[in-house]
């Protein structure tokens, strides 16, 4: 390793390895590594990131070092092999970060295109949560951004209407036959309702979590949508973006979190999700 750094490094200035040419690789390699680690932010992927790069780094040391020190041929024979193996088992671990990132790049919208007034449908679903929590009546909204919801929208009952506070509250009125699983507003309508979401999973999730968080935070970690939660059992609202969930919001802060995520494009997740304080009880659904 130290042999090939010193014979790298002293092809520096020559006409295959200009400053000018190295800089511009380094720089485009840091972009790679920076938006892989943002994409994997928030979601299981970034954990076993890094646990994969810590096997890396110490299966390299003990390799390139001290087997090539002491002759160690069958460890590099094995290592190489490892190597191999590791790449086939990194794409069935990543599988569902590799999915949802070929998702987005195909049915991402570079150009947000709401067909209306972005204000009176944020309004309006405010206006639906503080209703829906005051009867205490569950609910789940997800809120489209870049990342396109129209597989989920597909698998529910389409609606196609205008974002109107009383349509949502007759949807997710007990006994309605659509009050199950949850709503996709996408371009400012109502697209569908009763569409499955992916439930998030995992041994360090509150137990009494009911499926309403459970999937809000599920599809939070596998796009960039904003979903509302309002639970049936509390009537707290809650909001899930980026891998995170923040309850116990009142509708004002409801209103700040959806006209920044809805009128900011590009806007920060990170400030979106920590404007407020947080709960760390657990809240049943």
């Amino acid at each position: 390793m130290s042999e090939f750094l010193s014979a790298y490094f002293r092809r520096f200035g020559t006409e295959a390895y200009s400053y000018q040419t190295v800089l511009i690789e380094l720089l485009l390699i840091g972009a790679g590594v920076y938006v892989v680690l943002r994409f994997l932010r928030g979601t299981r992927g970034a954990g076993l990131l890094k646990g994969i790069g810590v096997l890396v780094v110490a299966s390299f040391f003990i390799v390139d070092v001290l087997a090539d020190r002491f002759g160690w041929q069958r460890i590099e024979f094995l290592y190489t092999n490892f190597a191999y193996a590791l790449l086939l088992a990194a794409l069935i671990i990543f599988q569902p970060e590799l999915r949802r990132g070929i998702m987005r790049l195909g049915e991402a919208r570079w150009l947000r295109q709401w067909t209306s007034d972005v204000d009176r449908v944020i309004d309006e679903l405010v206006a639906s949560a503080e209703h829906l929590a005051a009867n205490e009546i569950g609910a789940i909204v997800a809120v489209e951004q870049d990342t396109a919801l129209g597989a989920l929208a597909d698998a529910g009952a389409v609606i196609d209407a205008d974002v109107k506070a009383e349509l949502l509250n007759a949807i997710f009125h007990p006994g309605s036959p659509l009050h199950d699983m949850g709503v996709v507003i996408r371009q400012g309508r109502i697209a569908a309702a009763s569409c499955p979401f992916p439930m998030a999973e995992g041994d360090d999730l509150p137990t009494d979590w009911g499926s309403r968080h459970r999937a809000a935070l599920g599809l939070s970690q596998e796009s960039d949508a904003l979903v509302i939660v309002v639970s049936e059992e509390t009537g707290a609202i809650s909001v899930a973006q980026a891998g995170r969930l923040e309850r116990h919001l009142t509708p004002e802060q409801l209103g700040e979190r959806l006209r920044t995520a809805l009128q900011s494009a590009g806007g920060d997740e990170k400030q979106l999700l920590d404007t407020a304080p947080s709960r760390s009880e657990a809240e049943p659904t």
